[in-house]
């Protein structure tokens, strides 16, 4: 559902929802990653019908870490499979299933899953991208940030392959989780954690991708909407990945709210910017 926003009739933004079609010359498949008593992780991928291997891109859905909106995610993640990708969504356990790390873990996995299964998916396993909007844009960023991290892999299966990525998009979401909930009663945030940010900073401070920015982590955008609130330690985050010569860049999109990516005119306008990101980063189809 589309935030309210505050501008007169005249003024508002006209939107159309949008609802996934499988669009012709791909077959739609879903892996199981793994069983959980409370939730079957799965992936749900875009395959190209022709003959070849395409760049892959991984999205990572919003939802507060509380609702499953793969759904609604599909029709962004059809038309960049139209660009030239294999393109999957990951259905990881909830905040009401499972606490973090759960949801991380279920994100590596699936990126392992991925590699495990390159050759029936026709996708390069050198060239794996991931994005993600909100509570997706976290984990989107948070896996990024901690590829070849070894203690945020999980228990997981396919652990032969890896879960990094070439290149990260973040769509409106907080990457300081600390900054933004010090002092705070964020229910959202104690759902998926477990407790607020005052009696576990730590946990908090380790969840925020922020932190584990360093030399080797993938190039990283920020997509955002002009009508949509503050996303704390987008910018601070931008300003250390400069500084260690990491591309970045921040793009908004002119009247457009949370969450902007499953409404036209700014799914399109999120897909022209991601296709472009993702071609110079991951490349392109190989014969």
């Amino acid at each position: 559902m589309l935030a309210s926003i505050s501008v007169s009739a005249a003024d508002a933004p006209k939107w159309k929802a949008l609802k996934p079609q499988t669009p012709a010359g791909f077959t739609l498949k879903t892996l199981v990653v793994e069983k959980h008593p409370e939730h079957d992780v799965e992936l749900h991928v875009y395959v190209p019908d022709g003959e070849g291997t395409w760049p892959c891109i991984l999205d990572i859905h919003g939802g507060g870490w509380k609702a499953r909106q793969v759904e609604a995610d599909k029709p962004m993640m059809e038309r960049l499979a139209q660009r030239g990708f294999v393109t999957a969504l990951v259905s990881y356990r909830l905040s009401t299933e499972a606490k973090y790390p759960a949801a991380l873990h279920d994100c590596k996995a699936a990126l392992r899953c991925l590699r495990a299964h390159a050759k029936e998916l026709k996708l390069d396993p050198e060239r794996i991208g991931c994005i993600g909007g909100s509570a997706g844009g976290h984990l989107s960023g948070l896996t990024a940030m901690t590829s070849g991290l070894a203690e945020f892999e999980g228990d997981g299966p396919f652990k032969d392959q890896s879960s990094a990525v070439k290149a990260c998009i973040v769509m409106a979401a907080t990457q300081d989780l600390v900054a933004a909930n010090t002092g705070k009663k964020n229910d959202g945030a104690l759902l998926f954690f477990g407790a607020y940010c005052d009696d576990k900073p730590d946990l908090y401070k380790a969840a925020s991708p922020i932190t584990h920015v360093r030399a080797g982590v993938p190039p990283t955008i920020f997509i955002e909407g002009e009508k949509d609130t503050l996303k704390v330690g987008r910018a601070e985050m931008m300003a250390k990945l400069k500084a260690l010569g990491i591309k970045t860049a921040v793009h908004t999109l002119k009247n457009a709210p949370h969450p902007f990516w499953m409404s036209d005119p700014w799914c399109a306008e999120t897909v022209e910017i991601a296709a472009a990101f993702f071609k110079e980063h991951l490349g392109e189809k190989e014969p």
